[in-house]
């Protein structure tokens, strides 16, 4: 089925890419400060774990079949992380290096979600770079083999203060090593209709590369590959973005135990920060202007609403519409954009320009939404200005050359 990233040129998408890459990490900017606040700091870490566990080795293997890199050895697992919501490229700065197929190392040149968390001390630190990553690297090195361990060298807190590289990690895979168990959340995500949507296959007769299949390279060139292998990599993002706000309303709904103005007043807020925060950017990036069908062609781009097998969208100038989707019977975002919930895209397209608004009328699964020009410049909505407190939401990225990873 054809995407609705498949308009934009070949440029523009190695730019828009990394952009989603970015915005996908910043879920957890956007949803994880409620969590706090509801739950404490322990619930918060074992929201966060269940989180990536139930949904980075269904994204993580759905990438690797995209594109053509499936195995079973270390190279294949950095491939994958380069390719990973979890890892955004340069804001976290991962730097590999191969001993063999079955050992490696990678450390953090730069790792934006430590800036983030560092100054509310060495606990919250302690919380994300120990009891987090623990479970969580070994839980995205399972889906290409369980017998994969991710040990750190070293990591913060760090010591002196401006340690760098931020942290060093191992790679071992070994058949000796107990194998990693998967999460009961990741059964349950795995039958979502985002773990199975069915995207277009790459064009390999178009210039540019069709795949991922050669060597392991430092920093990937989105340039380098061909059209519809971008428009694959940025349909499969946001599939990444889907699943993992699947697997946060699972943990979030097992804590709310039954109390649904509880779960759906967090899933709300994480939304609502997330499309005001990923909007900026995509705007931004695409160098669109504030015109209300600029706005309604920032709402179409947004990670709400696509991929276009899940999500039933159209949109004429500056008009919007929606109908019923699999994205609306996983639950997940969709759902919680109605209406009479109309928060979420009143952020994205007040990212746009301040002055904008959305008229909406129809169903809780179809309705139409038209973008209109106020007299009024909105205030920013407390949940952006929540996520926005990460280096991430402001974050560019710089020029870099790609170059292969060899054996040492």
């Amino acid at each position: 089925m054809p995407s609705r990233y498949e308009r934009l040129s070949r440029a523009q998408l190695a730019t828009l890419v990394p952009e989603l890459l970015l915005i996908g990490h910043l879920i957890d900017r956007a949803g994880m400060p409620f969590c706090l606040e509801a739950w404490g700091q322990e619930e918060m870490t074992q929201v966060a774990i269940e989180e990536w566990a139930a949904a980075s080795p269904i994204y993580t293997r759905r990438m690797q079949k995209a594109l053509g890199f499936e195995g079973d050895d270390v190279p294949t697992i950095f491939k994958g992380m380069q390719l990973d919501i979890g890892a955004p490229p340069q804001f976290m700065d991962f730097r590999y290096s191969v001993t063999d197929p079955w050992h490696g190392a990678f450390h953090l040149d730069h790792c934006g979600a430590l800036l983030d968390v560092e100054p509310m001390g060495p606990s919250m630190v302690k919380f994300m770079c120990h009891d987090i990553e623990d479970p969580t690297f070994d839980a995205t090195a399972v889906a290409t083999n369980p017998r994969a361990q991710v040990r750190p060298v070293h990591r913060p807190p760090r010591e002196p203060a401006d340690r760098h590289p931020h942290c060093s990690w191992t790679v071992e895979i070994d058949p000796s090593f107990p194998g990693v168990e998967a999460i009961p959340a990741l059964a349950v995500n795995q039958r979502s209709h985002a773990a199975t949507v069915a995207l277009d296959d790459i064009d390999p007769a178009e210039d540019g590369l069709a795949d991922y299949s050669g060597p392991l390279v430092d920093d990937l060139d989105f340039a380098a590959f061909s059209h519809s292998a971008l428009v694959r990599m940025a349909d499969e993002v946001v599939l990444q973005q889907h699943l993992l706000n699947l697997s946060f309303q699972l943990a979030v709904r097992e804590r709310a135990a039954g109390d649904e103005d509880v779960f759906r007043r967090i899933a709300l807020k994480q939304l609502i920060g997330h499309a005001g925060v990923a909007a900026e950017r995509l705007h931004r990036a695409l160098g669109l202007s504030d015109t209300p069908e600029d706005a309604a062609r920032v709402v179409e781009l947004h990670p709400l609403m696509n991929p276009m097998p899940y999500v039933r969208f159209s949109r004429d100038e500056a008009s919007v519409t929606v109908s019923q989707s699999p994205a609306h019977q996983d639950g997940g975002w969709l759902p919680l954009c109605t209406p009479e919930s109309p928060d979420a895209l009143r952020a994205i397209v007040r990212a746009v320009n301040p002055y904008l608004d959305v008229e909406m009328s129809g169903t809780a699964t179809d309705w139409t939404a038209r973008v209109v020009l106020t007299d009024t410049a909105a205030p920013e909505s407390g949940e952006v200005a929540v996520t926005k407190i990460s280096k991430g939401a402001a974050f560019r990225f710089e020029p870099r050359r790609s170059l292969p990873i060899f054996v040492k």
